[in-house]
């Protein structure tokens, strides 16, 4: 056994759906007891610092009650993302009903001997979240070969969800935002990071055309290149102060026009719009949201759910104007009002755009592209022999339905990037994941499991007004999705559960 051992809990006070913290010689350790065993890791998420004890224990697994990562009980490694790296191990016995635990981390395993070097190179189009996770993944599989990471951004992946959540709000500088790879890994992982748009990938020829006219060829490659803002198709919409948000560059150059403004539009109600509402609240300026529904996120979850959004933010003195479209933006050279198709003119010192992106793929060739650009791929996410795709751009089949579509969430495309890479390594892995989303309004985080394109019934547990609730999107007697605030371990288990179909009765019953 390595180091001392420290008696750190009795063996009895453990229960087996949750994890328990102590702290053994200054070391925050989490104890999970699975039948007569206790395990030992570390006791906060590698992602972002959850303290794990207030998630779940559920189906073998251990889930991080914030963003909903899942780690495996056996030994602490990755099985869902955002999580990038497994837990630290501690050695752990169990002794006449007390647990000893040694605050040493347990040495690894010494790995096998390196098989031979693998010739093959693979392509990871898109430095993103999804691209980090391929890269981790690839590695972590036992990939050896050359390993390109391809990126017109400059610099390591980041997380981008910070930028309309903290960023903007002053909370978070844009140089802070956590990276989602350690500083070295790419030197350590012998990862080739290339900073150039990708102007072409031919999927029959297995070529990549960059910028100058260099070209790369590949044995395998996972598109996840994301989505691109669209623009808006108005008068004034190229007057100086009308941005969009999509990099830490747009971030910085919002932040630094806003010197001096009041006043603020955000065009659309969307996640990203109303996010950036509540962080240009908290410095100040005066918003209003111009958006055509009748109100905020209607689509996704319906009229209650979206009334109670809209009280929220009028409550923190967001206007909205609903129902209304931007005809034109005025000004001389600088925004200055908005102008809408009822006529009603509206302040606007800087605007910022928020109506969607589409799929990052006009350089493919060689793939038949689906109606809205989006491409096509199985459930291992693969969409042509030697070619993968994820994230906003993939078109999948949802599990536990009939549907294909494309979801532009930020742990889904690393969801995908998990099961491509493990694939391209030689895997035969499908995604048959819960699809999962959280936002950040004053305060209050919001969580979004699974996927309803459609639902006929909202049940609400809780109370939407103080924002403590889970609200399940019902399709035909099943729980399609569910909507949460301020229930982060019932909503760790329902995570797990709603792996299978589940009815409401069930659904509750996972929550506890």
């Amino acid at each position: 056994m390595t180091g001392l051992m420290q008696h750190a809990a009795k063996f009895v006070d453990l229960t087996e759906g949750r994890g328990t913290r102590v702290n053994v010689a200054d070391t925050p350790i989490l104890l999970v007891r699975q039948g007569d065993k206790v395990h030992a890791f570390s006791a906060d998420c590698p992602h972002a610092g959850a303290p794990l004890e207030e998630g779940a224990v559920c189906n073998g697994r251990i889930v991080c009650p914030w963003h909903k990562g899942t780690f495996a009980i056996a030994d602490g490694s990755v099985v869902e993302p955002p999580p990038l790296a497994g837990l630290k191990r501690y050695p752990v016995t169990v002794e006449n009903g007390n647990v000893l635990v040694s605050p040493q981390e347990q040495a690894q395993a010494s790995p096998p001997p390196l098989p031979t070097p693998d010739t093959r190179t693979m392509a990871v189009i898109g430095a993103g979240a999804a691209g980090a996770a391929a890269c981790a993944t690839l590695r972590g599989a036992g990939f050896n070969g050359r390993l390109l990471l391809i990126g017109r951004e400059h610099g390591m992946p980041y997380d981008r969800t910070a930028l309309s959540k903290f960023v903007l709000a002053g909370d978070m500088p844009r140089e802070k935002i956590p990276p989602l790879l350690p500083d070295d890994f790419l030197s350590t992982q012998r990862i080739q990071r290339v900073e150039a748009e990708v102007m072409k990938l031919d999927a029959v020829e297995k070529r990549i055309g960059l910028q100058n006219e260099l070209t790369l060829n590949y044995d395998a490659a996972l598109i996840c290149t994301g989505g691109i803002v669209k623009p808006m198709d108005v008068r004034g919409s190229n007057l100086r102060r009308v941005f969009t948000l999509r990099s830490r560059d747009d971030a910085a150059t919002i932040l630094e026009s806003l010197d001096g403004l009041r006043k603020a539009l955000i065009v659309g109600a969307s996640f990203i719009g109303l996010e950036v509402a509540s962080s240009l609240r908290k410095r100040g300026m005066d918003v209003t949201i111009v958006a055509p529904g009748k109100v905020p996120l209607g689509s996704q979850f319906g009229s209650e759910l979206g009334r109670m959004f809209q009280r929220l933010h009028e409550k923190n003195g967001v206007v909205f104007r609903m129902e209304s479209k931007v005809k034109a933006f005025l000004g001389d050279g600088v925004v200055r009002e908005a102008e809408l198709e009822s006529g009603e003119r509206l302040p606007a010192e800087v605007v910022i755009v928020g109506t969607g992106v589409r799929p990052a793929t006009d350089f493919l060739k060689g793939v038949l592209l689906a109606d809205d650009g989006g491409i096509p791929v199985d459930s291992s996410m693969q969409a042509a022999p030697g070619l993968y795709a994820a994230g906003d751009i993939a078109q999948f089949p949802l599990p536990r339905s009939d549907t294909t579509l494309r979801i532009e969430h930020w742990r889904v495309a690393q969801q995908h990037a998990r099961v491509a890479a493990l694939n391209m390594a030689g895997g035969n892995e499908h995604y048959t994941g819960v699809p999962y989303f959280w936002t950040y309004h004053f305060g209050k985080r919001f969580e979004y499991l699974g996927h309803a394109s459609e639902h006929d019934e909202v049940v609400i547990d809780g109370d939407l007004d103080t924002q403590a609730f889970i609200a399940h999107l019902m399709k035909d007697g099943l729980v399609a999705a569910a909507v949460a605030c301020d229930r982060e371990a019932p909503t760790a288990r329902l995570a797990e559960a709603m792996r299978s179909t589940l009815t409401l009765a069930q659904a509750r019953s996972a929550a506890g």
